[in-house]
């Protein structure tokens, strides 16, 4: 059997159907892994031995008497720091905010609970999830377990990391501009940013999804199938419906016919480089073999676009520092800081103005995606980049110029998910985005799981440092 830190969920729980493992043999085993890897990548917050253990113990009785509470029951899990866990605090990724116990489980936490997961740890991320980057004020620096030099993506950093080094299958992040597909990108793992509301969240805003991240679109299926129960504090969330999740895959059939658009050029951002480029071509190609018709698309997003939404995020990053002490303010990283204070001088007509753009956003991509079943591109327009960097240009006053191909479908509230499609010259991953029409969230998973059968042979997963 393979090692037991790198079985599925599915696998896991079939072999505590018939008694071959325990959740408390499979824990021990991830933790032992994660005390292998953790080091080197720091991708944990609140890594309680003892807590999983525990967790694993219950799960274990319930297996033994015939009353597991599901297909998760027993199955690792970590979920990103800033989905509240009941008694833990929710430091959002900086040293500015005040420790404080939470009050309840948010939603995703409450549905993985539910279902019997044990929670082995929460995950890293940066400073209030707004950098696409492992850089914390809080949590030390978190790492690419591809390369320790490159950083793992963010927001959902630590959760990207920890599903590429093998933390067990499961995996919960969130997403408001990318912050699942990026570092999923990054890490060369799966993730799914669902249809906004797909799966409730507390709070909830505009464009935030919390979301799966595994190595298997097999695994982030079986995710959906927990983390999508209703839940009644999400006031955008989807009406609930019985979504068939267990039937994502249906093969390399379901390219068959399908009108596939194929964007490589943001319109927005920087330009997507050769060899990310090279790779999301040659998944076409792969989709045009298995009888899907690719078309190349026109760019709908625009720089004024991006810039719109950076600045309204400026100014309410501003708002909420400003209601700080000084003294807190003061503990956030230079960079945020120095993004938020830049919108000193908008007045109320540039706000208007900056705000008007995610509705421009999402209209702009619902009509260029309306003539196609998906459309396929870049995740990312490079590959990771220096770990210490906060984002790929350094530059507080440019800082989403990496979004331009993830965040149309945070305002669109289009299911979207990277994956793996090859790999640079120096070993690197290069996500591929599959994104689909809203509520299609199932379609996007089956779309994925084609091209997990068709791509080309994976690398194999990258291994702790040392002896």
């Amino acid at each position: 059997m393979s090692d037991l830190h790198a079985l599925s969920a599915a696998e896991l729980a079939d072999s505590y159907r018939t008694g071959q493992l325990s959740p408390v043999a499979v824990t021990q085993a991830v933790l032992e892994h994660i005390h292998r890897w953790e080091p080197h990548l720091c991708a944990s917050y609140l890594l309680r031995p003892e807590h999983a253990l525990v967790q694993a113990r219950a799960s274990e009785a319930r297996w033994r008497e015939g009353k597991a509470l599901g297909p998760l029951d027993g199955v690792p899990v970590t979920i990103k720091e800033n989905i509240a866990t009941q008694g833990d605090p929710v430091p959002l990724g900086t040293a500015a905010t005040q420790l404080v116990p939470a009050p309840a489980d948010a939603p995703p936490a409450a549905r993985l609970r539910e279902a019997g997961a044990v929670l082995v740890c929460k995950t890293t991320m940066p400073d209030y999830g707004m950098l696409s980057s492992g850089l914390s004020s809080f949590h030390p620096l978190s790492r690419n377990p591809w390369d320790l030099s490159k950083t793992p993506g963010g927001s959902s950093a630590g959760g990207a990391a920890a599903a590429a080094a093998g933390y067990g299958p499961l995996h919960v992040g969130t997403d408001i501009g990318g912050s699942l597909r990026l570092p999923a990108g990054w890490c060369g793992i799966f993730s799914l940013k669902p249809s906004l509301g797909r799966i409730p969240i507390d709070p909830p805003y505009t464009g935030r999804a919390a979301g799966p991240m595994t190595r298997r679109v097999a695994d982030a299926a079986a995710m959906m199938a927990a983390l999508s129960r209703p839940d009644a504090r999400d006031s955008m969330s989807l009406p609930w419906q019985v979504i068939a999740w267990d039937s994502f895959d249906q093969g390399t059939e379901r390219l068959r016919g399908l009108k596939i658009g194929l964007l490589l050029d943001a319109g927005c951002g920087l330009p997507a480089e050769p060899e990310v480029l090279a790779a999301v071509q040659a998944a076409a190609r792969r989709f045009e073999a298995a009888g899907a018709i690719v078309e190349p698309m026109r760019p709908f997003m625009t720089q004024t676009m991006l810039d719109g939404m950076d600045h309204f995020w400026r100014m309410r990053s501003r708002l909420d520092m400003n209601a700080l002490m000084p003294a807190d303010k003061a503990r956030v990283l230079p960079y945020i800081r120095a993004w938020a204070d830049s919108a000193t001088g908008m007045d109320g007509e540039a706000v208007f103005h900056a705000a008007s753009q995610f509705h421009a956003v999402r209209v702009a991509s619902v009509k260029a995606c309306a003539a196609f079943d998906y459309v396929i591109s870049p995740t990312a327009p490079m590959p990771a980049f220096p770990a210490e960097l906060p984002s790929p240009t350094n530059d507080p006053l440019h800082p989403l110029e990496h979004i331009g191909f993830t965040v149309p479908y945070n305002m669109s509230e289009q299911p979207a998910a990277s994956i793996n499609c090859g790999y640079t010259s120096a070993g690197l991953p290069i996500g591929l985005q599959i994104a689909g029409h809203r509520f299609d969230d199932l379609g996007v998973l089956q779309v994925a799981r084609a091209f997990e059968l068709i791509r080309d042979v994976q690398r194999p997963w990258p291994q702790p440092p040392g002896p």
